[in-house]
């Protein structure tokens, strides 16, 4: 009795080069995770161009719109081409099971569920090749054919305005908000920007200096809005007045958050998207944009200062960060809500900073929260957030208490700075666990014996030094 001829199906399937496909596939995805960074950078080039930073005229406005296509394209190409990988993952796993199974069929004259379900993988391997197919068809790629060039490419790919703002995604954690941002073209983020600027300069996970655009938008007009609030306009004025102060002395200054009705703000000495090492300054009570703006930036470019002598030639950005509603009296002070309130948002905006950098493959900057007095609580209860706190150390300075010890603040390195000159230090408000006492856990940084409670960011005394030293990575804890 002669042997059943095999299903010409099965050796066919038998026959696939799957490690090849796979290969091709890891090919495939390596480009697409370079896609990102390369227009990020490109985009970079072109907001340097629009802004006249280093080049200025005709010329340099063409080649902003040049910059632009390209831009809109390679979005276009990034996304037909995620759309494929995903696919072709999908060809490569399907394939494998299908030759699996049908190795396995010939090989033993398997039974014919094991022939089902060796070609019904394989099927599914085909519907994964046509879906990838269909993802690069809007390019232009037809079977073995794509564009010969990027004018060919244009023809495929609209880019020309007008472009529709695209539509604010609802609360999502940062990571997926940066993601989101990182997935738009420049002319659709700067769309965004223009239609929505309250909302999208509110993102934590996107890119600061798209939310200093949009706050700017905010910033101006509230100013020209002779309807805006007494206390809005306020706020509003001191906030373009730092901004004006601060770069008229060279400085560069991001608007990382400009919420006026919530009377919350963050102002950032510096660049946030290229920094080395960031230090987020969390003041305590009494503070508020309109009145106390003043001395928190020079707190934070003195302590950007400090950093920069400790590591010399490396990038700072610091940030003051009055991110959450301060309490404004001693009742408020005397509770835990605003902190609780503030800590969300901490957590947050520390999640934002490193998923904006992380969408478009920058290196994550040396974080470090620097926080005073109440703020402590704050960075306390940040800490008590789903996940890690997303910094690298936690600086606690005149702090009236803390719940637990230093480890549950989820950072690798802890510092404190107290006095016996600031009897704010030795309270136990919302917790009995003094910073300075050696159960907390932490490390102490060097103080003047009468250096009080409002004095640890004084140039004159040895604490500033030491926390430039922390921010820059420098002073290790003990």
């Amino acid at each position: 009795m002669s042997e059943p001829i095999p299903d010409a199906r099965l050796l066919a399937v038998a026959g696939w080069d799957v490690p090849l496909a796979g290969r091709a596939v890891a090919l495939l995805a390596e480009a697409v995770d370079r896609l990102g960074p390369w227009r990020a950078r490109l985009e970079s080039v072109g907001r340097a161009l629009a802004a006249g930073d280093c080049w200025s005229g005709p010329a340099a406005q063409s080649a902003v719109a040049a910059l632009a296509e390209v831009s809109a394209v390679t979005s276009a190409v990034g996304a037909a081409v995620e759309e494929a990988l995903s696919a072709c993952r999908r060809v490569v796993a399907e394939a494998d099971q299908a030759q699996v199974l049908a190795l396995h069929a010939l090989a033993a004259g398997g039974p014919q569920s094991t022939v089902d379900a060796a070609l019904r993988h394989a099927g599914r391997a085909a519907a994964a090749a046509e879906s990838a197919g269909d993802a690069l068809a809007g390019l232009g790629v037809r079977d073995a054919f794509a564009p010969a060039d990027f004018q060919d490419l244009l023809t495929f790919v609209p880019v020309m305005g007008p472009f529709q703002a695209p539509a604010i995604p609802p609360p999502r954690p940062p990571v997926e908000i940066a993601e989101w941002w990182a997935g738009l073209s420049s002319a659709r983020q700067g769309a965004a920007i223009g239609a929505m600027p309250a909302a999208v300069g509110a993102l934590d996970g996107v890119p600061a200096w798209a939310r200093d655009r949009a706050n700017r938008l905010v910033l101006r007009q509230a100013l020209a809005d002779p309807a805006t609030p007494d206390g809005a306009a306020a706020t509003a004025r001191a906030v373009a007045a730092r901004i004006a102060e601060e770069e008229a002395a060279g400085r560069r200054v991001q608007l990382q958050l400009l919420d006026l009705p919530g009377d919350r703000m963050a102002l950032a000495i510096g660049d946030l998207d290229a920094a080395d090492a960031v230090a987020v300054v969390v003041p305590g009570i009494f503070n508020t944009a309109a009145d106390d703006l003043v001395g928190l930036t020079g707190d934070a470019v003195d302590l950007a200062g400090a950093t920069r002598t400790a590591s010399p030639g490396m990038e700072v950005a610091a940030v003051v960060w009055l991110g959450y509603r301060t309490p404004s009296n001693l009742v408020q002070a005397a509770f835990r809500t605003n902190a609780e309130r503030g800590g969300r948002a901490l957590a947050a905006a520390l999640d934002g900073l490193a998923a904006a950098r992380r969408a478009v493959a920058t290196p994550a900057p040396r974080t470090t929260v620097v926080a005073h007095s109440y703020g402590t609580y704050v960075v306390d209860e940040a800490a008590d957030e789903p996940g890690r706190l997303a910094a690298d150390a936690a600086v606690l300075v005149g702090s009236p208490g803390m719940e637990d010890d230093a480890a549950s603040l989820e950072v690798p390195a802890v510092f404190d700075a107290a006095t016996p000159a600031d009897p704010i230090t030795y309270a136990t408000w919302f917790g009995e666990s003094k910073t300075w006492e050696r159960g907390y856990g932490s490390t102490e940084l060097p103080t003047d014996p009468l250096e009080g409670h409002s004095d640890y960011f004084g140039p004159d005394h040895p604490t500033l030094a030491a926390m430039g030293e922390v921010v820059a990575g420098t002073r290790q804890p003990e």
